[in-house]
């Protein structure tokens, strides 16, 4: 896990997305698919994950769609090293994009502190909504992808003990529980007899408290914490 909770985007402003693709033909693609979407400005181009850290670091970007198999320094890395401790101080997020549909790939790049993993035969419209999704500090996997990062995380560490920590409150970590199975808002609302409002309050709380980046970290937090497990609740 990386450090620290890093903020949603000011919706005030555009939103700075930068791509970083050894292709130039994907860049482009991308970046005249995202130039269409009002409130996306596509703020550089990098080739290799090296120039991808410094290319975001020097345009503040929100959002990069970060390829895994680049030159010099591979998308994986990069995120490790734009979203570490010694990385950017801007709230940075990353989506890790690759043509490869591998858990190893999903499981490495959560835990190097990327918020999202889309294939690049994604459609437009799904393009666009995940760079907005992410912004914001939603979650981009879906019930189906958290089941496989659960069972990639299972199938490569020891059981560990539950581990609940003591600053969530009573409600706050039933809340995480269920976050941790992909559930949305208004799933937890109806499990727990709240009102959306009053969720995502509670989801906020536990990001903040737990100095997890989003709903995506809070996922990979609860099972390398024992809360819930492969299989349980």
């Amino acid at each position: 896990m990386t450090d620290g909770i890093r903020e949603a985007h000011d919706a005030s402003r555009p939103l700075r997305v930068l791509l970083a693709d050894d292709q130039a033909l994907v860049r482009a693609g991308f970046r005249v698919i995202l130039s269409s979407a009002d409130g996306i400005e596509v703020v550089g181009e990098a080739s290799d994950g090296a120039e991808a850290v410094e290319l975001a670091t020097r345009s503040r970007a929100d959002v990069v769609l970060m390829d895994v198999q680049m030159p010099r320094v591979d998308g994986l890395e990069a995120t490790r090293r734009l979203l570490g401790p010694s990385g950017s101080r801007h709230p940075t997020k990353v989506i890790i994009l690759t043509t490869f549909d591998r858990e190893d790939y999903l499981f490495e790049a959560l835990q190097a502190g990327a918020s999202g993993f889309l294939l690049k035969n994604a459609s437009p419209e799904h393009l666009i909504d995940s760079v907005r999704v992410v912004a914001r500090g939603d979650a981009l996997l879906s019930p189906e992808v958290t089941r496989r990062v659960i069972a990639r995380f299972s199938a490569s560490t020891a059981p560990v003990a539950p581990r609940r920590p003591p600053e969530l409150t009573d409600r706050e970590f039933e809340v995480l529980s269920l976050l941790a199975t992909g559930a949305s808002n208004a799933e937890i609302a109806e499990a727990l007899v709240l009102g959306e409002t009053t969720v995502k309050t509670h989801v906020s709380r536990v990001l903040s408290k737990l100095g997890l980046r989003d709903r995506t970290h809070a996922v990979v937090y609860a099972y390398e914490h024992g809360i819930v497990t492969p299989g349980g609740g």
